[in-house]
């Protein structure tokens, strides 16, 4: 049981994207990002999640502020917000938008990372 609760706490960094039907923006990410980004480093970091924000908010993503605009891309990891990018500012803006979040993601990870080796470093030995 501890096994499958660590498991769950330990989810892999999502980009999460809140949408709405007619959204045009949503139509153009879908159009010119959505058909590479499983393929990108990103895609294969962060997979794509889509919520519609018409919807309830799925439990697991409770903590995240969602916004009344679509798209809303939102960078997650292990129940934490990373960042968001507010709409979709077309291809080229949207890899460079989303590679600041990649790097803010790398400094969150390293840091807890870093936390986690103080930590132990202050357990007597034995």
């Amino acid at each position: 049981m501890f096994f499958i609760s660590a498991f769950a706490n330990a989810r892999a960094a999502e980009l999460v994207m809140f949408e709405q039907a007619g959204c045009a923006w949503c139509e153009a990410f879908d159009r010119e990002i959505a058909p590479i980004y499983p393929r990108t480093a990103e895609g294969q970091r962060a997979p794509l999640r889509r919520v519609n924000i018409d919807r309830p908010l799925p439990p697991d993503l409770a903590f995240i502020d969602v916004e009344r605009l679509s798209p809303l891309f939102v960078l997650v990891d292990k129940g934490q917000e990373i960042g968001r990018i507010r709409g979709y500012p077309g291809e080229e803006h949207f890899w460079g938008l989303l590679g600041v979040l990649m790097k803010k993601l790398d400094s969150v990870g390293v840091s807890g990372e870093r936390a986690l080796l103080f930590e132990k470093s202050l357990r007597p030995a034995g």
